[in-house]
Formats: structure tokens, sequence, C-alpha cells
């Protein structure tokens, strides 16, 4: 039986599309998070972001052809190797598409911040308007 990456192509792709879907709506004023709970989201993103940073060294590697040996089967298994790794559906280019993800839910993150901020600022001065 062989392995069908589409169905993790379309995971990645359905997070990156929902990733730019949450920044558009919140650069839109669509919804608004207030500023502890932004920052709690932002130090999550964060760390995951630093993760995947911090381990592109030992990515790299898996994208190197792996040392099996001279047989048959190690020379016919090599250059999958590498393919699971890199290629269109490979680990390494899912994780390269989360991580811009995360770069878009940090934007949508700030703007759901302004947006709690403006609202409520806005309706603070409703009542210091008043008083």
């Amino acid at each position: 039986m062989m392995f069908d990456a589409s169905g993790i192509s379309a995971a990645v792709a359905g997070v990156a599309q929902g990733a730019a879907n949450f920044a558009k709506a919140a650069a839109d004023g669509s919804f608004s998070v207030s500023e502890t709970g932004g920052r709690a989201l932002l130090e999550a993103i964060r760390e995951m972001r630093d993760w995947i940073d911090s381990k592109s060294v030992d990515l790299n590697t898996l994208a190197q052809q792996p040392p099996l040996g001279g047989s048959h089967g190690a020379e016919a298994i090599k250059p999958y190797a590498t393919e699971v790794a890199s290629d269109q559906q490979g680990f390494i280019t899912m994780l390269g598409a989360f991580r811009e993800s995360l770069d878009q839910a940090e934007q949508g993150i700030n703007d759901a911040m302004n947006n709690y901020h403006q609202m409520d600022s806005g309706i603070a001065s409703r009542y210091t308007a008043e008083a």
C-alpha cells in the first residue's frame, strides 16, 4: 500500500488558508482580542515559530540522502527518503508553510488586539462624555 500525502497537503493548505482568513477577519475588524488573551496567543505563536527556526539545521539533514549503504535495496530507497522530507508534499515543505501561517496569525492577533483597544476606547468615551 502506497502512502498518499494529498490529505496532509490539503490539511496544511487548510491551515495556511485558515491563517490568511483569520488575519483578514482581524484586519477588517470582524473580531477583537483582549490584551491579556492576545499576549498569551502571541507567546504561543512565537514559541512555536522559535522552535521551528531552532530545528532548521536538523531539518535540512532530512533533505540529504541518508547513508544507507550500497545494496540494491538501499540504492532504491535513498531518493525516496529525501523526497518524503523535501518534495512539494514533504515534511520540510509543510512545516515551512505552517511557519508562514504563524506569521499571518501573529499579524491577525495584533490587529484583533487593536480592534479590542479601539472598541474599548470607544465605549469608554461614551461614558466619560456623559459624566
